[in-house]
C-alpha cells in the first residue's frame, strides 16, 4: 500500500495556533517534510518542532534560489521548476514505499504556499488530504486589532510584487485589502497606497503571532527594516461614502468645499456646485492613442466613472476616486457622475474608443435631462474610434461614404436594424458594424449578412478586426460570402466594403474616393 500525503497548515507562527488535527497528524507522521531557504531555518518546522516524533524522517526541501541570482539556463523560473520536480520525486519515493508524509506549510497550505506545487504533481498518484491553517493576515489583523471588512465590504488580497500602477488601481477599487510579500517591495507598495488614497489607516504588521511581532502605521515604517514575512492591512470599514453609498468618494456636505479645496464666497460655491461632467473617449487601447486633451482631463479630475474595464485603463494617482459598474447600467452610471458634479466634484466619465460612438456621451445627456441636474455642463472629449483603428490597420476601407450600425438589439428592435442594414446596402455605402455578437446574441451576424447579400455580391471585401490595438490583436480580410459568422464576438468590429472596395495583392483593403456613374 502507498502512503498518504498530508498538506498541513501550521499557522502564522505561534505553535498554540496549530489546529488539533494538524498536531495529531504531525505527531503520527512517518515523514515530516518542509521547505526552507538556503542556509535558513524553516519557519514551518520551527512552529511544529515540539510535535515532530523523534523517529520521523525529516525531509528538508531547500530552495535553490529565493531573491538572489541563478546560473540555471532557464533563469529563476527554470530553477524553481526543477526544484519542485526534484522535491516531488523525493516525496513520491516515501509515499510509494508506504510511508505517510506530512508536508508542513506556514499559514495555510493553499494560500501562497509551496505545498500547492507538490499537490499538483502528486495528488493524481497518491491519496492526499489538506489540513487548513490560520493564514498570516488573520493573525495580523488580530495583532493590530484592526477590523478588516464588514457588512458588504469587498476584501482583496494583493501581492506586493505587482507593478506599482496596477497595485494602486486595485487598492483604489476595493474596500479592504491585504498586501503580502513586502520586503524590498515596500517603497513601491507605500507609493501605491498613497496614490490610491489608502495610506491613512493602513497598518503594517511583521511576524504576526511570534515573539518578534510588531505593528505600526504604514506611514511610520522604515523601508530598510521591512522583512519578507510582513504584510499590510488596509481596513475596509465603510466610513467613506458618496451619494450612491459607494466607498471611494469622500464628498463635501452641501454648502461645504470639497476635500482639498478652499471655501470661497456663497456665490462661488453655488456656481461651483453645479460643476462639469467630462465624457472622455479613451481610444481603442494603446496609450499612444489617447489624446492630449483626454490625458489632461484625467490628470485633473477627482473622480473617474465608467464600465470597469475602461476605468481600469486610467492610471491611479493620489486623490483620484474610481467608480466602476457593469456594462448595462449606462444611465445609472451617468447619473452618478452628475450627482458627483452637483456636489462640486470634478468628474470624468470614460468610454472606450470615442465616447460619442455608441459610448457614454449619449447616456450622460440622457441622464442630464432630469431636472435635478439642471445647470450641470457636459463636455465631451473625442477619442480615436474603433472603426478608425480597424480601418487604419486594414488600409483605407472607409475612404468613401460609410455608415455605422450596432447590431445590438438591447436598445432597439431587430426589425429596425434589418431596415437600416437593407437601406445601407441598397445605397452602396461601406458599413462598419459594432457589437456584432455576444453570448446571448448569436444569430445577428449571419442575419445581417443575409440582408446585405440582397444587394451585394458574395465577393464583397469584409475586414474583421479583433482587439485592435491590444496584445491579442488580429485582423482578417475575407469576403461576404466566405465570412465565418460563428467566429465573431463582442471583441470584433466588422467593415463591409461597398461595390467599389478593393483588396490589393498584399491584402490591403481600400475604397476609392470616386463613384463611377
Amino acid at each position: 500500500m502507498t502512503g498518504r500525503l498530508y498538506g498541513v497548515g501550521v499557522g502564522p507562527g505561534d505553535p498554540e495556533l496549530l489546529t488539533l488535527k494538524a498536531a495529531r497528524l504531525i505527531g503520527a507522521a512517518d515523514v515530516v517534510a518542509f521547505h526552507a531557504g538556503r542556509g535558513k531555518e524553516s519557519n514551518a518546522r520551527r512552529i511544529a518542532a515540539e510535535l515532530i516524533p523523534s523517529g520521523a524522517i525529516e525531509e528538508r526541501l531547500e530552495y535553490p534560489v529565493t531573491t538572489g541570482v541563478t546560473d540555471h539556463p532557464g533563469g529563476y523560473a527554470g530553477a524553481i521548476a526543477d526544484f519542485y520536480e526534484r522535491s516531488a520525486q523525493r516525496l513520491a519515493e516515501h509515499l510509494a514505499a508506504g510511508r505517510d508524509v506530512v508536508l508542513l506549510s506556514e499559514g495555510d497550505p493553499l494560500f501562497y504556499g509551496s505545498f500547492m506545487y507538490m499537490h499538483d504533481k502528486l495528488a493524481a498518484r497518491f491519496e492526499t488530504e489538506i489540513v487548513p491553517g490560520i493564514p498570516a493576515f488573520a493573525a495580523a489583523t488580530a495583532a493590530a486589532a484592526t477590523p478588516l471588512v464588514r457588512q458588504t465590504d469587498v476584501l482583496t488580497v494583493l501581492p506586493g510584487t505587482l507593478p506599482e500602477p496596477e497595485l494602486a488601481r486595485r487598492l483604489a477599487d476595493t474596500d479592504g485589502a491585504i498586501i503580502m510579500k513586502l520586503g524590498r517591495n515596500f517603497p513601491a507598495v507605500r507609493r501605491a497606497l498613497e496614490a490610491a488614497g489608502r495610506l491613512e489607516g493602513a497598518v503594517y504588521v511583521e511576524r504576526a503571532s511570534t515573539d518578534a511581532e510588531a505593528h505600526h502605521p504604514v506611514s511610520e515604517v522604515d523601508p530598510d527594516s521591512v522583512p519578507y514575512f510582513s504584510l499590510i492591512v488596509v481596513p475596509g470599514d465603510s466610513q467613506h461614502s458618496d451619494p450612491t453609498g459607494r466607498r471611494p468618494a469622500q464628498l463635501a456636505a452641501p454648502g461645504e468645499p470639497s476635500p482639498g479645496r478652499t471655501a470661497g464666497s456663497a456665490e462661488e460655491q453655488s456656481s461651483a456646485s453645479r460643476g462639469v461632467v467630462h465624457v472622455v473617449g479613451l481610444g481603442p487601447g494603446p496609450a499612444e492613442w489617447l489624446t492630449p486633451e483626454a490625458s489632461r482631463i484625467l490628470s485633473e479630475v477627482d473622480h473617474v466613472v465608467g464600465y470597469a474595464p475602461y476605468v481600469d485603463r486610467v492610471p491611479q494617482r493620489a486623490g483620484l476616486r474610481r467608480h466602476c459598474s457593469g456594462n448595462t447600467v449606462e444611465v445609472d452610471r451617468a447619473a452618478l457622475a452628475l450627482e458627483l458634479a452637483g456636489a462640486g466634484e470634478q468628474v470624468a466619465v470614460v468610454s472606450g474608443g470615442d465616447a460619442g460612438v455608441f459610448g457614454m456621451a449619449s447616456a450622460v445627456f440622457e441622464a442630464a435631462e432630469d431636472p435635478r441636474f439642471t445647470g450641470i455642463d457636459v463636455h465631451v472629449a473625442p477619442g480615436v474610434s474603433a472603426v478608425q483603428a480597424v480601418a487604419a490597420r486594414a488600409g483605407a476601407p472607409i475612404g468613401a461614404d460609410f455608415a455605422v450600425v450596432s447590431l445590438s438589439d438591447r436598445l432597439k428592435p431587430w426589425d429596425v436594424i434589418d431596415q437600416r442594414l437593407d437601406a445601407i446596402a441598397a445605397a452602396d455605402l461601406i458599413l462598419a458594424v459594432y457589437n456584432p455578437a455576444s453570448r446571448s446574441r448569436t444569430h445577428q451576424v449571419s442575419d445581417a449578412r443575409e440582408v446585405i447579400l440582397r444587394h451585394r455580391c458574395p465577393t464583397t471585401p469584409v475586414v474583421v478586426g479583433r482587439d485592435v490595438g491590444r496584445a491579442e490583436e488580429s485582423l482578417t480580410v475575407t469576403t461576404l460570402g466566405e465570412l465565418h459568422c460563428g467566429s465573431i464576438d463582442m471583441k470584433c468590429l466588422l467593415i463591409v466594403g461597398a461595390s467599389g472596395t478593393r483588396i490589393t495583392d498584399s491584402g490591403r483593403v481600400w475604397s476609392p474616393r470616386f463613384v463611377r456613374a
